[in-house]
């Protein structure tokens, strides 16, 4: 059973910077496609960044230059660093694990991220 936990979330001032972190447990994530996405209230789940277990990255329009996916499989972890944050950034993050060729993926429970003055 996987397991993931975020950590690293809170409350921001614009133009701040705040790094979430993702530990898996239960398995292994060397091969798994790891993803950030975010909820804000009263909208859809989106994809933030995502990266494959060989290191390529993808990054939603709204997020390209100010965030950063970066994974250690030996730790387990992949991280989200978030700079020149946005109050339109702010929504619950989610991390998200998903094997090639499986059926289904993991989530984490979510934390919460706010830019605000």
């Amino acid at each position: 059973q996987v397991q993931l936990v975020e950590s690293g979330g809170g409350l921001v001032q614009p133009g701040g910077s705040l790094r979430l972190s993702c530990a898996a447990s239960g398995s292994a994530i060397g091969f798994a496609v790891m993803s950030w996405y975010r909820q804000a209230p009263g909208k859809q789940r989106d994809l933030v960044a995502r990266i494959t277990g060989g290191g390529l990255t993808t990054y939603a329009d709204s997020v390209k230059g100010r965030f950063t996916i970066s994974r250690e499989n030996a730790k387990n972890t992949v991280d989200l660093q978030m700079n020149s944050l946005k109050p339109e950034d702010t929504a619950v993050y989610y991390c998200n694990l998903k094997y090639p060729g499986a059926r289904s993926d993991y989530w984490g429970q979510g934390i919460q991220v706010t830019v605000s003055s």
